[in-house]
């Protein structure tokens, strides 16, 4: 039998939800914290695959959450496919070498890098609970473009947008060689042991509609139909970021299996757009969450009932800040846990 956040995204509407939080295992935590003072910096983290999975399962053990979403990143992917990947202090990431000035072909791809990876998955699989589902994830194409065209991330995706305008051909072999890449990256953490996996488009909104059909709906359109067809048990959840009223073409073209909402969406609207029956994850801002209380409790409970007629995730609208309180996260869980429709 699945557990329920694996019901629910197989289409189940349950009484209660599932619950997980996006970047839930991270630098709000002080057992996290604590860790990476031991090991360094963030890229070694990932590539201990004990540290990684010790990450992973943190916040399950402290909140019991009904996820576990793997400790990676996106950027693995362009890694992989022969950039250098460099975390700087108050800097975020860099990529190089850019390829606004590069070529593709200048790349020397490094498959090896994301082995770590599916051992991340392994071990943490090996360690949860049978109920407790394993998420893995991965960049969609057009997020994952932007770092690898500027080197790093940026306000509006000025460069990368502007880049897609002028040389279409260019920038397509760019989000065709992301695909490639993404789909071997997610069989290999199925094959681990992902019972689900999610495709984080973070950028997704910095798109006018018809490059947003191009760039955003038809790779993950690619994407969702070679691993449901390589795997055809593992949902994919699609997560554009910032979407707006696009998301519904968006979960209707795409042909993932579930749509994640940000906070940005009126969970009515999604709840009355989406396509029937279609599961969805979120939707409450992390600024709620942060700032806890009674208005929290009275958000969630109206995410909650805004999706109760449909198969529904709690989740955020974008990832936990990382000076949220334990306690605020402890009391949504409970608001979660006690709220049945």
């Amino acid at each position: 039998m699945p557990g329920p956040l694996l019901a629910t995204l197989k289409g189940e509407n349950l009484s209660r939800r599932p619950i997980w939080l996006m970047r839930q295992a991270g630098r709000y935590l002080p057992e996290y914290r604590a860790l990476r003072a031991e090991k360094g910096g963030f890229l070694p983290l990932v590539y201990d695959s004990e540290a990684a999975a010790e990450i992973t399962l943190q916040p399950l053990r402290r909140f019991g959450f009904d996820g576990a979403i793997l400790f990676s990143d996106i950027l693995i992917v362009p890694y992989a496919m022969g950039q250098d990947l460099a975390f700087l202090a108050g800097e975020g990431p860099h990529l190089s070498p850019k390829l606004v000035d590069h070529s593709l072909q200048a790349l020397q791809g490094v498959p090896d890098r994301l082995s770590p990876i599916y051992e991340t998955v392994r071990l943490v699989r090996a360690s949860l609970k049978e109920e407790v589902t394993m998420l893995g994830f991965a960049g969609s194409p057009w997020t994952v473009a932007t770092y690898m065209v500027n080197g790093e991330g940026s306000r509006d995706q000025h460069e990368t947008r502007a880049y897609a305008y002028r040389d279409p051909e260019a920038f397509q072999a760019i989000i065709d060689a992301i695909i490639e890449v993404t789909v071997d990256y997610l069989d290999g953490q199925i094959k681990a042991g992902a019972e689900a996996v999610q495709l984080f488009d973070s950028w997704a909104g910095s798109l006018a509609p018809r490059e947003y059909e191009r760039w955003v709906i038809a790779p993950n359109a690619t994407i969702a139909a070679r691993i449901q067809a390589m795997h055809p048990t593992v949902p994919v959840i699609g997560f554009p970021k910032g979407s707006g009223e696009k998301l519904a073409a968006y979960a209707r073209e795409t042909g993932v299996n579930a749509v994640g909402v940000d906070e940005t969406v009126d969970p009515l609207w999604a709840a009355r757009e989406l396509p029937a029956g279609m599961p969805v994850q979120g939707n409450l801002d992390p600024l709620l969450l942060l700032s806890g209380g009674a208005e929290l409790e009275k958000r969630a409970t109206e995410v909650l009932d805004a999706f109760a007629d449909r198969p529904h995730v709690f989740n955020l609208g974008h990832g936990i800040g990382q000076t949220t309180p334990l306690a605020h996260v402890e009391q949504l869980l409970q608001v979660v846990r006690n709220w049945h429709r």
